[in-house]
């Protein structure tokens, strides 16, 4: 009896015939059948990145329809056979994060009740990630998120530039975490004039990691800034004055901890020279920018002529595009991981470049079965 064979399959095309794409990758073109590509979110700017994908994969944005009922409640419906098929949702957080995980989760489910071989979720900036820490009588909010993502039916994710590296161990299946920082590279290679002249900051010794990995394969120089005059994530409250000191206690009232001395951090130092250069701040998320625009000024006050920053993920909440704006930062590179176009109007300094074509080649390699070393080449450990 012949077996038969469901799913896709790869398309058979010379390379004379398939033009060739910029970061190594070439145009892809790969069967219909097998495999779809939906989007957990209805709105233009949201559909921006997910119809790239699809443009490059060479299928069509799967139809369904998300919407919010009058009282606030998510429903989506899906207006195709799922049956059996792998199936990517793709989902960028706009600024309301609650509503697009509901969003997330619920057509997970409906995919999972529709009989759906595999449900990949590709959420190129994953919310909650800087709550993957224990912080006084808080939770780990990102632990909490990758239990309700399987629990609604997800097998698999595709990421980018997780806030921290560990939090793949949060989830019971597959998390592939992609780098941003080829193509923020190739950005400052192409792009920046005299780049050569350029010099890679931390702006936190937390982040010195990722700025060498980014002077070591720009043959660059590095410079670590030390002090706030903030509190950084690391100094939240993380329960070392409780309990309270007014507090009562009935027992054993004899017991003497070693006193801990507070720290107090020194006002902001540049460790390395930057007079006379170009200085590339890089981070993985750029939110709040008080921070950003502090550095900016010391840096130009220690002799930089032009400052950049570059980081994966734009969320420039609140007046951070007016900041920005009114700031001694020259430009801002971000992906287009997060939507970010209202922002860019706000303020020209804020550019974006496209990483739609590691995601298309994500999707392609997971569905066929391929090896994902492939994206992963030359990516060093702390990118």
């Amino acid at each position: 009896m012949p077996i038969r064979r469901f799913g896709g399959h790869r398309s058979l095309v010379s390379h004379s015939q398939t033009p060739k794409l910029s970061y190594g990758y070439t145009k892809m073109n790969i069967s219909r059948s097998g495999y779809r590509v939906f989007s957990a979110n209805s709105t233009t700017a949201c559909t921006e990145l997910a119809k790239k994908i699809t443009e490059r994969l060479g299928v069509e944005l799967g139809k369904s329809v998300v919407y919010q009922e009058s009282n606030t409640e998510t429903r989506v419906d899906v207006k195709e056979s799922v049956r059996g098929q792998d199936i990517f949702i793709i989902q960028t957080i706009p600024r309301d994060v609650n509503t697009a995980i509901m969003e997330l989760l619920v057509m997970a489910y409906a995919l999972k009740t529709s009989c759906a071989k595999n449900i990949i979720g590709v959420i190129p900036y994953f919310p909650y990630s800087k709550q993957c820490k224990m912080r006084k009588r808080g939770s780990i909010v990102c632990k909490l998120l990758a239990s309700m993502l399987a629990k609604a039916g997800l097998t698999h994710i595709i990421t980018m530039d997780l806030h921290q590296k560990e939090i793949q161990g949060f989830f019971s299946f597959p998390v592939d975490n992609l780098r941003a920082s080829p193509f923020l590279i190739q950005y400052i290679q192409e792009e920046i004039p005299d780049y050569r002249n350029a010099i890679i900051v931390a702006k936190s010794p937390s982040a010195a990691k990722r700025a060498q990995s980014y002077a070591e394969r720009l043959r660059l120089g590095l410079a670590v800034m030390h002090g706030d005059a903030h509190h950084s994530e690391s100094d939240m409250a993380d329960g070392r004055h409780s309990p309270p000191l007014s507090r009562t206690t009935t027992g054993h009232t004899g017991l003497e901890l070693p006193l801990m001395m507070a720290k107090e951090k020194p006002p902001i130092t540049v460790v390395g020279d930057v007079g006379g250069r170009i200085a590339i701040i890089v981070d993985d998320i750029i939110d709040d920018v008080e921070d950003f625009v502090a550095a900016a000024e010391i840096l130009k006050e220690r002799g930089a002529y032009k400052i950049c920053i570059m980081a994966t993920h734009g969320l420039l909440s609140a007046e951070a595009p007016r900041l920005i704006e009114e700031s001694a930062i020259d430009e801002v590179v971000v992906t287009n991981t997060v939507p970010h176009e209202v922002q860019k109007l706000q303020c020209p300094k804020i550019k974006t470049v496209d990483v739609s074509m590691i995601l298309a080649e994500a999707i392609r390699r997971i569905h066929n079965g391929e090896s994902m070393a492939y994206l992963f080449r030359n990516i060093a450990v702390d990118d």
